[in-house]
């Protein structure tokens, strides 16, 4: 497995001025730099340098996100309330709670990546 098959992204940290490098795979590692690119560098090169760590120990590497299945179904528990609400704008809309639900996520997209 190649550790630049991970999910890692670049963030501003206003607090720390400066670029956070993550990785959605170990989210309790992070990177700081003053530039973008170095902060992508030095992410990977950490995850990378765990990663042979946990190997040498025995220890079990997460898979990357990338290269998980997905159903394409979870369950989402709320309040009934709340599903009451969501199961009259379906029903005023003329599509099913699901329908509704996954246009609802989707429209929130933007925030989920």
């Amino acid at each position: 497995m190649n550790v630049k098959q991970y999910a890692y992204r670049v963030i501003w940290s206003e607090e720390d001025q400066s670029f956070v490098g993550l990785c959605a795979e170990f989210p309790s590692l992070s990177w700081l730099e003053e530039e973008q690119e170095t902060a992508l560098r030095g992410i990977v090169t950490l995850v990378n340098d765990i990663v042979a760590d946990m190997r040498t120990n025995g220890e079990p590497v997460p898979d990357p996100l990338a290269l998980q299945k997905y159903s394409g179904k979870f369950m989402v528990r709320t309040t009934p309330e709340t599903h009451r609400r969501l199961a009259m704008q379906a029903m005023e809309a003329g599509v099913s709670l699901n329908r509704l639900i996954n246009s609802k996520l989707m429209e929130q997209r933007v925030g989920l990546g």
